[in-house]
């Protein structure tokens, strides 16, 4: 399950203000921080789950969602966070955290 809370969707709703709605894509990404769950404009895939909050469909790859659930979208003062199951981490050495990004 993907749940949106209601800052988040209404941040969301006010960027596409104006605009044609897009699916939101929630996916692992990597960087010097070390594996994190981001969003960004996708289109739906026949292996993706789909949630609807509002007008705005959230998708996430059935197999990665099973393994991250429950999934919780929240809106933080200066940008959204993504909370789940999911044990992430690892990034740099210089910044505290250990992998292989700056090695």
């Amino acid at each position: 399950m993907i749940n949106v809370t209601q800052t988040a969707q209404e941040m969301v709703q006010a960027y596409f203000e104006g605009r044609p709605s897009q699916p939101i894509r929630i996916f692992i990404t990597s960087g010097c921080g070390g594996q994190q769950l981001a969003m960004a404009l996708d289109e739906k895939k026949p292996t993706d789950a789909v949630f609807t909050h509002g007008t705005i469909d959230y998708i996430m790859e059935t197999g990665l969602l099973e393994q991250a659930s429950p999934v919780e979208v929240d809106y933080i003062g200066t940008g959204f966070r993504i909370n789940s199951q999911l044990e992430l981490g690892g990034g740099c050495s210089s910044c505290g955290t250990n992998g292989s990004c700056c090695e």
